[in-house]
């Protein structure tokens, strides 16, 4: 059975740890995956990807950098309900222009018209999500080591969804774009 899925990588590469969702999107370019599986690199740009919500996905997996209060590194799995996505207030605003609240995109996406089927969010707990004014660029070596456990989490919530992977899957990125 085909599901149409998209793989969003999220985060600002010149804040450290933040950049996790994209590092992963990186990795996962380079694996094949069927075309129906979608993996973009959104970096900061909310617009886009409350856009990209609005298209009728059975599977969506948000990558991003997580603060819950454990240990730097610790990954997490976490089943978004549909219901769990706050309703867009007035004046709520998508506009930053150094990160992506993926909460406001949900809702955004949502206030438009999104209807959301199965979703995941693949986040990993932050060491460092700030740099200083060397201009040094990267994950700590830390969150750079779950990236590939975050790779092999991502490619088995595929895999329960029935998708083997038997060519290369369109991805994009900000860079392309």
């Amino acid at each position: 059975m085909k599901h149409s899925i998209l793989i969003a990588g999220i985060g600002n590469i010149f804040q450290g740890d933040d950049a996790f969702g994209v590092h992963v999107i990186r990795v996962l370019s380079a694996i094949p995956f069927p075309r129906d599986v979608r993996i973009v690199d959104f970096g900061i740009r909310s617009i886009d990807l409350a856009f990209a919500l609005m298209d009728d996905h059975d599977l969506i997996i948000l990558v991003d950098a997580t603060s819950r209060g454990c240990a730097p590194g610790t990954l997490y799995t976490i089943e978004i309900e549909p219901i769990d996505i706050p309703d867009t207030g007035e004046g709520a605003s998508l506009a930053n222009s150094h990160g992506l609240d993926s909460v406001r995109v949900l809702a955004a996406a949502k206030s438009m018209g999104a209807r959301f089927k199965k979703m995941f969010l693949v986040g990993c707990e932050p060491l460092v999500t700030d740099r200083d004014d060397t201009g040094e660029i990267g994950l700590s070596d830390i969150v750079n080591a779950a990236v590939p456990r975050a790779v092999e989490t991502i490619q088995q919530l595929i895999r329960e969804f029935e998708v083997s992977p038997i060519e290369k899957a369109e991805v994009y990125s900000h860079e392309s774009s």
